[in-house]
């Protein structure tokens, strides 16, 4: 019996190359991220051998610069291309601090704040890098720079804000969230065992009993005497001037400046340019961007390849709001 073979028909041919697409763009995926991995590597060997962190970069007179966008939070290290969170940018500030010729540094500070620890961490590295290696610092406001975003900028020598940039909210937040009554319609119940009447305070099963109340409440107004203390320093505000102001409500730039808590309304130019002058250059300063490489390409790669994944989307509007102290404006 002889069998009868059909060529393939004009649309099977059509969809051959679309089928041949998602292999194509996976292998220069895989291509690009080998690549990337050699150049950090050379990269990483090049720097060190000349002995310093970018000292590979311009020693000319420079201004260096720094985004802090986002909450304010620890990061994972474990990627070595991730750019946020607060190890990578104290990490990048030594870095930028440890630059031959970099006299000054601007950081442009986007955020709502953060957890308490983080954004302390952060403000102490500013502080240090002011002190120990006498390089001013000048914040530069975005659209947001609330809470912890505001206690890392009081660690600056001078703050610049848009007119309409969004500050203030001086203030700390615990945030608990009591689902009780959704547990008891879908039949879900805690049994704690523990140690101490404290142990599970905070408990999303139950509402706080008075007792916990206090005890928060004391936490809170201990981590919130430690942001005035921090903001009236940096800022020379006296406490009972800044007090009013620190009762978590928010500002434009422009309200900002007439309570003392920026020191002039403007934008990145005009940062780079006080910047400049902190630090003693004269004329047009250059700019030293710190992260300014390979990090960009490959988040910029990594977010092109990854295709929407709806259950992580809704696990993360489910998921319970972290609960701690916060340096935080919740608006954001």
């Amino acid at each position: 019996m002889t069998e009868n073979i059909e060529s393939s028909s004009p649309a099977e041919k059509a969809s051959a190359p679309r089928r041949r697409l998602p292999a194509a763009l996976a292998a220069f995926y895989l291509l690009s991220l080998a690549a990337a991995a050699f150049i950090v590597t050379r990269g990483s060997k090049n720097r060190a051998a000349a002995g310093g962190p970018l000292s590979g970069l311009s020693s000319q007179d420079s201004v260096g610069w720094l985004d802090i966008h986002g909450p304010i939070y620890t990061s994972d290290d474990s990627a070595p291309w991730a750019q946020g969170g607060v190890s990578q940018w104290t990490r990048k500030l030594k870095d930028l601090a440890a630059t031959p010729g970099v006299r000054a540094i601007v950081l442009d500070i986007n955020s709502p704040g953060g957890s308490v620890g983080a954004v302390q961490e952060l403000y102490s590295q500013i502080e240090r890098v002011r002190r120990e290696d006498h390089i001013p610092v000048v914040a530069l406001f975005d659209d947001v720079a609330a809470s912890g975003g505001y206690y890392i900028a009081s660690a600056c020598d001078r703050v610049v804000a848009h007119p309409g940039t969004l500050t203030g909210s001086i203030g700390v937040i615990f945030p608990i969230s009591n689902l009780q009554g959704l547990f008891k319609k879908i039949g879900y119940q805690m049994t704690p065992i523990k140690s101490g009447k404290f142990k599970d305070i905070g408990s999303p099963a139950r509402p706080l009993t008075p007792a916990e109340k206090k005890l928060l409440q004391n936490l809170v107004e201990d981590a919130y005497g430690q942001f005035l203390a921090a903001v009236s320093a940096g800022r020379n505000i006296p406490l009972a001037q800044l007090k009013p102001l620190a009762d978590g409500r928010i500002f434009s730039g422009r309200q900002a400046l007439a309570d003392h808590l920026v020191d002039q309304l403007g934008d990145s130019t005009d940062a780079l340019d006080l910047a400049a002058k902190l630090g003693g250059i004269k004329g047009t300063p250059h700019v030293q961007r710190a992260g300014d490489h390979l990090g960009d390409f490959l988040n910029l790669l990594q977010s092109r390849f990854e295709g929407p994944n709806p259950l992580a989307a809704l696990s993360s509007q489910l998921a319970p709001p972290r609960m701690g102290l916060e340096y935080l404006w919740p608006g954001w």
